[in-house]
């Protein structure tokens, strides 16, 4: 079950006497108390699970899990693949792992709002399974992921959660992401293989058993192949809005992939397909998910044999006690005394089942799952009802080496009975250390008991941004003849970070052995993490015959100082070898050397993370030609850091603003440049499109990286001629990076200046060649490349280029952002020479 997660105001133990409770009339009337109760009690009455599957953050079916989790109770959770680290971002400049830890919280912030449980595949930044970009087939998606690792954490997840019913996401259709065929592909291989022992037995060797889910159902996508329509529409007076609007509302915190959209009120359905069931033959039309599924505890009597008849009145009066604890909401009294009762019974249920040897094994497994799920509801209900507020605080959730910090857990009772047993105890990293002068207590109504901890950070094992939280609280106390417990964890996230974080600039670093360089300016800003006073010698690890002038330099933080920025000058050899090299930014610190760059994720929405990584420079060195006197403007759409690397490389380069477009003395660039996607951030540009084609009819060059369809593009004006986007975009398309591609016309100067472009330019490339490649465009445009991938007709869109007045207009879908951004060599020289085309006939 979710964890109840930050600082909750949680209910706890209130004992008192049956009162009537009235009905509530509307959501005005519901206070976040009772909203927090109602979402509490309504899961006990049903012993349902469901597990939604997908590849990326967001392709959950939030309408849908909505209704199954907020309006039925219906155990739900949502399984993916990937932290959706290979996506773009809406909000900000982090991209790759950074980008992924953005997409992992939103999730999981979105998850609180379905109140669904989530589970990825995706077990580290350095894992194979993540989203590489694009893929328009299953096996690619498989062979890139590792089709074993990703099906065996599959495996292990169903049989961990156990669910019911199972639904991908997508169907396994050609339209579809290969990332979201290869889930849907191998959910319903699982669907039989969860259930065989003999499928990965070794998951079988520590208590997880293996698990048989019921029915299988994909979208339907017409009435032939709908097996059930299932009516969500339906209005909720406790979140006073419609189950898709509460999808929608949980949908928009996917900020950085721009998800979310406004719903109105009326019907909405959700087709669905049955395609595999365990409990009968697949009928052309069922009347509900669960038909032939047990739905509750009573449901559960009728597969008792002769063996198991001394269980059927005990779960019968279980479901009767689960029943009476929701319909004594909104009275948390009431829930609470009946909640106790339910959870006693459930208990004593629980010991006689574990000492069972006549049921059926996997009935028993079923059986004793689906009272460990109830006991946790359970237990979350008690918490509630019980008016308690939970509060746990970090003094200093930023911490490093040795650091300590107080962490206070405060309990106030603001119900009218006294609770017995109240304990809390905190759960730290095995290797840290902790002082406490807690000690249980007895809390009367309106008291608050404080627990009062002392945590020492005695390790270097740093953040992980999905690693669970460092530091939770568990927090319990009597219930009748048991204990309740639950877990509470920090509002802010405690973080061990090293005592310094370095960040060089730039960070990938390309040699240009055609004219190397005397020196070469790094900077490295040291960032403070540790508190006080702070001395630490940073020095660069080189490259064999590689120096730094200095070599050494000390760096000294007052106590109120946080950040200073150093400069090195980088001698490179007169001869440096073509290759990959790297350069590392040391800080020592108290006789330890620290290399890590911390990267610091903060939005409102997902609150502060941080992401730990090397903090190497990344270097190539290749031989790149361009014109000395080359002058290019760049139109920057926040989606790309093009304009950046070239900059890096000597380019003479400028960053057109606003003012610019509008107004500036435009015929001063040989070349301007847009970034991708630019026609859709920067307003400016459209508005100013007509004096960059103005621009281009007198004589100057623009070369337009790829746009979306969508991007404001308009197929008859943007371009000087017309010039249209292809749609459906997974049709247009190159995924595989390494697509064969044939230069239709070698000769052309694009490819012989001022770089002469070999074979060998095109390999090495990352995530893919190309996307939304032009499907249509007039015949002034001439066409110099032809890509494919394997079995697909071959695209000639790639690099477009038209005379237009006096100058010359490229429109290219090429990814040369990655290429650049990843310093392949290939992309810049190719890149170069598209820029340069104005300097051919000089």
């Amino acid at each position: 079950m979710k964890n109840l997660g930050y600082v909750l105001l949680v209910t706890l133990l209130m004992i008192s006497g049956f009162t009537s409770s009235p009905s509530i009339s509307s959501a005005q009337e519901s206070t976040a108390s009772e909203l927090e109760l109602w979402e509490s009690v309504v899961p006990l009455t049903t012993t349902a699970s469901f597990m939604n599957t997908g590849a990326h953050p967001d392709d959950e079916r939030s309408q849908f899990l909505a209704y199954l989790s907020r309006g039925e109770g219906i155990e739900t959770s949502f399984l993916l693949s990937t932290r959706g680290q290979g996506g773009q971002n809406e909000i900000g400049s982090e991209l790759g792992d950074g980008l992924g830890i953005i997409r992992t919280n939103e999730l999981q912030a979105s998850s609180d709002v379905l109140g669904i449980d989530i589970f990825f595949l995706n077990q580290g930044f350095e894992d194979d399974i993540k989203d590489f970009g694009f893929s328009k087939s299953p096996e690619e998606t498989l062979e890139k992921w590792g089709e074993t690792a990703t099906y065996e954490r599959l495996i292990q997840h169903i049989r961990e959660f156990k669910p019911d019913v199972l639904m991908p996401s997508f169907r396994n259709v050609d339209s579809q992401h290969g990332h979201h065929r290869a889930m849907t592909m191998l959910t319903e291989k699982a669907f039989d293989d969860a259930a065989d022992p003999k499928v990965f037995p070794e998951q079988l060797q520590d208590g997880l058993t293996t698990w048989q889910a019921k029915k299988l159902y994909l979208p339907a996508e017409s009435e032939e192949q709908t097996t059930i329509s299932i009516e969500i529409g339906a209005y909720d007076e406790h979140y006073d809005m419609t189950y898709p609007q509460l999808g929608e509302k949980a949908r928009y915190l996917h900020e950085s992939q721009g998800m979310g959209r406004d719903v109105g009120d009326g019907p909405v359905s959700v087709d669905l397909q049955l395609v595999k069931s365990t409990v009968g033959d697949i009928p052309e039309k069922e009347d509900h998910l669960y038909e032939g599924i047990p739905y509750d505890f009573s449901d559960y009597t009728s597969d008792l044999t002769k063996s198991g008849n001394k269980y059927k009145q005990s779960l019968k009066k279980l479901q009767h006690n689960l029943e009476k604890v929701k319909e004594a909401y909104p009275n948390h009294s009431q829930v609470l005394t009946h909640a106790e009762k339910a959870y006693q019974h459930l208990q004593r249920l629980q010991s006689q089942m574990a000492k069972e040897n006549k049921l059926p094994e996997q009935f028993k497994n079923t059986l004793q799952h689906k009272l460990e799920v109830k006991e946790e509801q359970l237990t979350h209900t008690l918490f509630v009802a019980g008016q308690l507020d939970v509060e746990v605080e970090v003094d200093d959730p930023q911490l490093t080496y040795n650091d300590t910090t107080d962490v206070s857990v405060t309990i106030k009772n603001n119900g009218s009975e006294k609770v017995r047993n109240l304990d809390a105890s905190l759960s730290i990293p095995e290797d840290w250390e902790v002082k406490d002068n807690g000690k249980e207590a007895t809390l009367q109504p309106g008291q608050t008991k404080t627990f009062e901890y002392q945590v020492k950070a005695s390790s270097r094992n740093y953040y992980d941004a999905y690693d669970p939280s460092s530091i939770t609280a568990e927090v319990s106390f009597q219930t009748r003849n048991s204990t309740a417990t639950n877990e509470y964890t920090p509002e802010e996230r405690v973080s061990l970070l090293p005592e310094v974080s370095l960040k060089p600039n730039p960070e990938n670093l390309v040699i240009n052995t055609k004219d190397i360089e005397d020196t070469l300016p790094l900077e490295v800003t040291v960032e403070k993490f540790a508190e006080g006073e702070l001395t630490t010698d940073v020095s660069l690890n080189l490259p064999e015959n590689w120096q730094s002038e200095p070599a050494t330099q000390s760096v000294h933080f007052e106590a109120s100082e946080k950040e200073k920025m150093i400069t090195f000058d980088l001698i490179p050899p007169k001869d440096v070898d073509e290759g990959a090299f790297n350069i590392t930014p040391e800080a020592h610190v108290n006789e330890v050397q620290i290399t890590k760059n911390v990267q610091t994720i903060d939005y409102d929405h997902i609150g502060t993370n941080y992401y730990l990584s090397n903090a190497d420079v990344e270097g190539i060195a290749f031989p790149l030609q361009y014109p000395e006197d080359l002058k290019i403007g760049y139109v920057e759409s926040g989606f790309d850091e093009v304009a950046d690397q070239l900059m890096n490389v000597g380019m003479d380069i400028t960053k057109l603003t606003e003012q610019d477009l509008s107004s500036a003395d435009l015929s001063q660039y040989d070349t301007i440049v847009t970034g991708i996607r630019a026609y859709l951030s920067r307003e400016d540009l459209l508005q100013h499109n007509e004096r960059l084609l103005k621009y281009v009819e007198n004589g100057g060059h623009l070369v337009v990286q790829y746009n979306k369809p969508w991007d404001n593009w308009n197929p008859e004006t943007t371009a000087p001629y017309k010039l249209v986007i292809g749609q459906p975009s997974i049709e247009w398309r190159v995924t595989r990076e390494d697509a064969p591609v044939e230069v239709l016309k070698p000769e052309s100067p694009l490819f012989n200046f001022p770089n002469t472009i070999q074979q060998s330019d095109w390999d090495g490339w990352v995530q893919e060649r190309g996307l939304y490649f032009p499907m249509d465009w007039s015949s002034e445009f001439e066409t110099f490349v032809s890509v494919a991938d394997p079995g697909e007709e071959p695209f000639e869109g790639g690099i477009l280029m038209a005379d237009y007045g006096e100058g010359t207009y490229i429109y290219s879908n090429l990814v040369w952002y990655r290429q650049i951004q990843n310093q392949v060599p290939g992309g810049y020289r190719i890149f170069t020479n598209l820029i340069s085309y104005p300097y051919y006939n000089e």
